[in-house]
């Protein structure tokens, strides 16, 4: 069962990434096309694993990740990039359970599920595996259920959500 979410779970879109082939450096764009059932024009995952068309990552997750990150020197200067996320959101909590639906300007997305951040994030630096770990920043994967154009300001809504599902521990 879904709860409505409040109108305050808003946001906007500031930065979309894409890359043509596996392994390939990120590219930012300023706007993109994304395919109902697929993902991004011209990135290389979208069409490939539909339940994964899209990754989002919220700024403030980036950020609380690699804040762990910082030493002697100070902050780590790793742009969001790195996460190899499709898109970067601010203002707006991403929902932690699958089956939510959120809107990025004309797009309808489902969550599918956590994106799970793998060995390429303690190859970019040691120690953003752990740090993108914790509930669920390392972004969600989404289905694409309605495509369209989208552009960097587009505004992004948390339609629905399910309740996050936290297992009980025994004890």
């Amino acid at each position: 069962m879904h709860e409505e979410v409040p109108r305050s779970a808003e946001g906007r879109l500031i930065g979309i990434a894409r890359r043509p082939r596996s392994r390939a450096p990120m590219e930012e764009i300023a706007f993109v096309d994304v395919a109902t059932g697929g993902g991004l024009d011209g990135d290389h995952k979208g069409l490939k694993f539909p339940r994964r068309g899209v990754t989002i990552l919220a700024r403030e997750d980036w950020e609380a990740a690699i804040a762990g990150l910082a030493d002697l020197a100070g902050p780590v200067p790793l742009p969001w990039t790195t996460r190899r996320a499709n898109l970067l959101v601010e203002g707006v909590v991403l929902p932690q359970a699958k089956g939510a639906i959120l809107t990025v300007g004309p797009l309808l997305l489902e969550v599918t599920a956590e994106t799970y951040p793998c060995s390429r994030m303690e190859a970019a630096h040691r120690g953003l595996l752990r740090a993108l770990g914790p509930d669920w920043r390392g972004g969600v994967t989404c289905k694409v259920v309605e495509g369209g154009r989208i552009e960097a300001g587009d505004r992004v809504v948390i339609v629905s959500s399910p309740k996050p599902h936290r297992p009980k521990l025994p004890g």
